[in-house]
């Protein structure tokens, strides 16, 4: 090894089965520090051990430390066992904190490899699997509105007035946007076919009622589900994260009625009043095209829709908008408690609550419209 050489590395026998790697000079990362290579042409059959001996060290850093720690794996790897007592305290000490973390390998990914068959059998079971917890959190909530109603419930009123701005106000601008250009798509549609029988004036009809009754609710759920829903499971999911919702519990202080019971709230509240909204704009993207492309008159249009709307309508759209947004907040609350412990937990419990927000406002439609229509309300 040449004099100017800034690190020293000298493997001698320890006894008939160990080896000892004496380390000396200056083991930092610019100093062109050795491959793990040279210790593992070392490492011939009979080695049972290695010791470090760090006494001749003049300085060192996280170059010292790669080399060990490589060092120590590939001895686990060979069954041999690794003594560093001879290292300093301070490096033995990150070595400890380095060598605790297992290695995390990039796994190889099983659900590419399975069929279709498995996937959606690995699907079903673990919707299954999850129907209790599901039904054990809806049991929670119940109990939350039950203590709200006798005036025992916890939480903070100016959280449930941030949750309500946020939901409402904030949320007006989309849901402008989205009913605007939905109210068009729907005119256009209609008249393409009301054209052909001479009955433009009935644009009127089918706008105002189709928003307000049913479209308006459903896009709104739509919208909020994936503005709002996906908001509650990742600030519920971070909490999780922080361990914040495990110190509400040691306080004795209910998470459900301190957490999740305001948004809950917030939802109901904001979701029906955001489809009366949505209704409202969509008949004005449906006057917009009566007047500019149809020939119709602002006040023909607006006595039609006074003609077509009735009580029951906006009340359909209200108890459908009131359902969603039970429905949003329930599936983001159950999705941010029941996030795991890492950033990604986070991410998964995020588009988790939007799938399934979506997926149980498409079923209250469906059910609700039915039960609507045989009731003929």
């Amino acid at each position: 090894m040449p004099d100017n050489t800034p690190w020293l590395l000298d493997i001698r026998p320890d006894g008939d089965e160990g080896l000892e790697l004496v380390l000396g000079g200056r083991w930092c990362m610019d100093g062109n520090l050795p491959a793990i290579d040279v210790l593992a042409e070392a490492l011939v059959e009979g080695i049972q051990r290695v010791r470090f001996d760090g006494s001749g060290l003049a300085a060192w850093d996280s170059g010292l430390l790669t080399f060990v720690a490589g060092t120590a794996r590939i001895c686990a790897g060979r069954g041999i066992a690794v003594d560093t007592d001879g290292l300093p305290d301070g490096a033995r000490r990150l070595l400890a904190m380095a060598l605790a973390v297992p290695e995390q390998k990039v796994a190889l990914r099983s659900a590419e490899r399975a069929g279709l068959l498995a996937q959606v059998g690995g699907a079903t079971i673990e919707f299954w699997h999850g129907i209790p917890q599901m039904l054990h959190f809806l049991g929670e909530i119940t109990q939350a509105f039950a203590r709200l109603l006798t005036g025992r419930a916890r939480f903070r009123r100016s959280d449930l007035w941030r949750e309500i701005e946020e939901v409402g106000p904030r949320a007006l601008p989309i849901v402008f946007v989205i009913s605007f250009l939905v109210g068009l798509i729907l005119a256009y549609l209609g008249a393409d076919q009301l054209r052909l029988v001479g009955a433009q004036i009935f644009i009127a009809d089918l706008v105002a009622i189709g928003m307000v009754r049913e479209i308006g609710a459903l896009m709104t759920g739509i919208i909020v589900a994936g503005r709002t829903g996906a908001a509650v499971a990742a600030r519920l999911g971070t909490m999780q994260v922080n361990e914040e919702i495990d110190a509400f519990r040691t306080l004795g202080i209910s998470a459900i009625d301190f957490l999740v019971l305001p948004r809950i709230l917030a939802l109901m509240l904001m979701v029906p009043l955001l489809t009366l909204y949505a209704g409202f704009i969509g008949m004005l993207a449906g006057l917009l095209v009566s007047v500019t492309i149809f020939d119709i008159g602002v006040h023909e249009y607006y006595t039609e829709v006074l003609r077509a709307l009735q009580l029951k309508h906006f009340m359909v759209g209200l108890s459908k908008g009131t359902v969603y947004g039970a429905m949003i907040a329930y599936a983001g609350c159950l999705r941010g408690m029941q996030c795991g412990r890492s950033a990604e937990a986070v991410g998964r419990a995020a588009t988790s609550a939007v799938v399934t927000a979506i997926l149980l406002i498409t079923i209250a439609a469906s059910i609700m419209t039915i039960v609507y229509y045989q009731l003929d309300i």
